[in-house]
């Protein structure tokens, strides 16, 4: 069919506007693979490409291009079609229609399917031969590691919310811990995601045979959990192993509220073709996102797309290499709409513009210079420090964000600053360097850094934590001894931050994080010693007042949306709650995503996740995360399916004890129950 588009943004931030080519819509395309599996497409292209063709834009992903991201895709493939490429999105083999299951995350075999995408769609009438790929998250890792495969078709890339190491900066491990808040909770997301079923209507009356085959996939947190060091499983799919493999233009983006921050600074600084751009949001796409300021991102990827497969000068390549939003201070609130800031630009990084400014520890304060030769700071441990981080990686969601931090400094030891007597920006990494010792072999310290406002509130900016068993190594952990004396470094994550005059800075430390990190098996006391060795550093940016003033976005286009029917609105709710009689601690994250139907093709789609994280006060042995998820998807006429999982994580001293379970239904009909069980060792965790 061919249809013309308007530009529409339901969110109210839109400029209506008209494609300057009419496009059409191309779906159920299948694209064949060698072994004979079949890919499943859907692609919008200009109506005259095959008389013009044009260069191709593919985003590949596990999330159901039908019906789960149909929303999403609709609001932003028609546009790049319309502005004269051909934009294809693919469901990776296991997902969606695609034939197959999804063995786990980016596998070898996924990036090889790729590869063959770019053969089959360079061998397309309408097509060039030039790919560029786009993507967030998922779609962003994979671009990343496609890229370093080198196929001569894929000149270029733009990745969101993306990493290049997937053991030091993804949901699994941070700072060599056990990532707790995320590790099961996306293991069992991708669990129910991954067990959903081909539509009839597409595929045919094969499609239940495949459902059984999905619904007994591993649970991927099995795997994972077996790899608890940096080992050659994560260096796999990590570009960081070599930055040189990725010799085509890189525009990498993210987020202050993303958990994927980090990755821009270090892919901007090892990328010699890249750009980076960082805005105050959360892990989404910039012209969507929250909190404001959106900005006209698909203008710029139109520009980048420009630059490089259509050979046209848009003066990307003399624009600064890498743009971020400096962030004003703000009371602490779980949810922001809007976060005042500026723009600031940097011609390269690391950045001759940024110095750092030390604080040592003395009597708890942080000073301007070290005091003595230094003496010992008890820090306990307190199993439920924690539980106000708010989540790893904020999608936007209400009650997503920190809470005030005064409900968490009784919790560790704090330090603070004298007021400030003026203004000043932050851009990059607070490091917290520390020498200490430990009264037992497995530990960890986690490190805030917050914003105390004169009336007292504490608004936190950064956080980092570190498994002190890895200081040598993160593939090859030692065990600590209670009488020597260790160096350590942790990086908090990098911010981009202005603090005004007087208000102050804050370090607290712990050797606790619940449930960011997986407590240590023992209740650890470390002992932080002053003096010139122990310090935080912070990145202190000199304003660039010419080239800052230069930086300047449109307001936000996207196509306009499929028409959809809410048939259950969204509800979020996170509790913390403490039983004072048992001083068992509990965080309860409930979410409902709704369920609507897509007009277009009548699927019905809806999902409930929650998530309990509880800890005893003194205990981490009982540490328990359960969560739960309810995936529906079907047509209300004759074909409803439904998911139920439930996933446990439990420990001892030696073990990690993992369930996860599994039961599906057709029509009402439950029709598979399945409970994997696994004990998998600690490895210095």
């Amino acid at each position: 069919m061919s249809v013309v588009f308007n530009i529409s943004d339901s969110t109210n931030r839109k400029t209506v506007t008209k494609f300057p080519r009419e496009i059409m819509k191309k779906e159920h395309v299948w694209i064949p693979m060698s072994d004979g599996a079949k890919l499943a497409a859907t692609i919008w292209l200009p109506k005259d490409a095959v008389e013009n063709p044009v260069p191709a834009i593919l985003e590949y992903l596990p999330y159901r291009k039908d019906d789960f991201t149909a929303i999403r895709d609709s609001a932003r493939h028609p546009y790049f079609a319309g502005h004269g490429y051909a934009s294809i999105r693919v469901d990776i083999r296991g997902t969606g229609n695609s034939d197959g299951i999804l063995l786990d995350e980016y596998l070898k075999q996924e990036q090889d399917d790729a590869l063959e995408v770019f053969d089959w769609i360079a061998k397309q009438p309408w097509a060039t031969g030039d790919v560029g790929m786009i993507g967030k998250s998922w779609g962003g890792f994979n671009g990343l590691q496609v890229a370093a495969r080198q196929h001569p078709a894929l000149k270029t890339i733009i990745t969101l919310c993306s990493t290049d190491d997937r053991y030091s900066d993804d949901v699994h491990y941070r700072g060599g811990n056990i990532l707790a808040s995320d590790m099961l909770w996306w293991a069992s997301t991708m669990f129910a995601y991954s067990a959903r079923p081909q539509d009839p209507e597409v595929v045919g009356e094969s499609w239940k045979e495949n459902w059984l085959k999905r619904l007994n996939t591993p649970p991927y947190v099995q795997e994972w959990m077996r790899h608890q060091t940096r080992d050659a499983y994560w260096k796999h799919g990590s570009v960081c192993e070599d930055y040189a493999a990725i010799n085509i233009p890189v525009f990498a983006v993210s987020g202050w509220q993303d958990g994927y921050t980090d990755a821009v600074f270090r892919l901007v600084e090892n990328l010699p073709n890249a750009k980076g751009l960082i805005g105050p949001w959360a892990h989404e796409y910039p012209e969507v996102a929250t909190p404001e300021p959106a900005i006209g991102f698909l203008q710029e990827c139109i520009r980048w797309w420009d630059q490089w497969l259509k050979g046209k000068d848009t003066g990307i390549k003399e624009e600064p290499k890498f743009i971020t939003w400096i962030q004003d201070s703000e009371l602490p609130k779980v949810n922001y709409e809007e976060r005042p800031g500026k723009w600031v630009a940097e011609t390269a990084w690391p950045s001759e513009n940024i110095s750092e400014k030390h604080f040592w520890l003395n009597d708890g304060k942080l000073v301007n210079e070290a005091i003595g030769t230094g003496g010992n700071i008890t820090v306990p441990s307190v199993q439920e420090h924690g539980f106000y981080a708010g989540v790893f990686c904020p999608f936007g969601e209400p009650g997503d964000l920190p809470s005030d931090q005064r409900l968490e400094n009784g919790k560790s030891v704090v330090f603070t600053s004298d007021p400030f007597t003026e203004d000043f920006d932050m851009l990059g990494h607070p490091v917290f360097d520390m020498e200490f010792t430990t009264d037992e072999e497995n530990a960890l310290v986690a490190v805030r850094l917050s914003d105390k406002a004169p009336t007292g509130e504490s608004t936190l900016i950064s956080w980092g934590m570190l498994n002190l068993n890895q200081l040598k190594s993160r593939e090859h952990p030692e065990a600590l001894h209670s009488n020597q004396v260790y160096q350590a470094s942790v990086k908090l994550n990098a911010f981009g931050q202005s603090i005004p005059a007087g208000h102050q800075l804050e370090v607290a430390i712990s050797p606790t994080y619940w449930p960011q990190a997986w407590p240590s098996p023992k209740p650890v006391t470390l002992k932080v010693r002053t003096g010139a060795k122990t310090k935080l550093r912070l990145p202190i940016r000199t304003k660039q007042h010419e080239l800052d003033q230069s930086i300047h976005f449109d307001p936000p286009e996207t196509a306009q949306v499929i028409d959809k029917e809410i048939l259950r609105a969204e509800n979020r709710t996170r509790t913390v709650s403490h039983h004072t009689i048992t001083d068992v601690w509990k965080l309860e994250d409930y979410s409902d995503e709704g369920e609507r139907k897509l007009l277009m093709n009548g699927l019905v789609h809806g999902s409930v996740n929650k998530n309990t994280y509880t800890i005893k006060s003194g205990d981490p042995l009982s540490a328990h995360i359960q969560c739960e998820w309810e995936l529906t998807v079907g047509r209300q006429e004759n074909w409803e399916t439904k998911l139920l999982t439930n996933s446990e994580m439990t420990s001892d001293l030696t073990t990690f004890y993992l369930k996860n379970t599994m039961v599906a239904f057709y029509n009402g009909e439950e029709i598979f129950r399945k409970t994997w069980k696994e004990e998998i060792p600690r490895n210095f965790q």
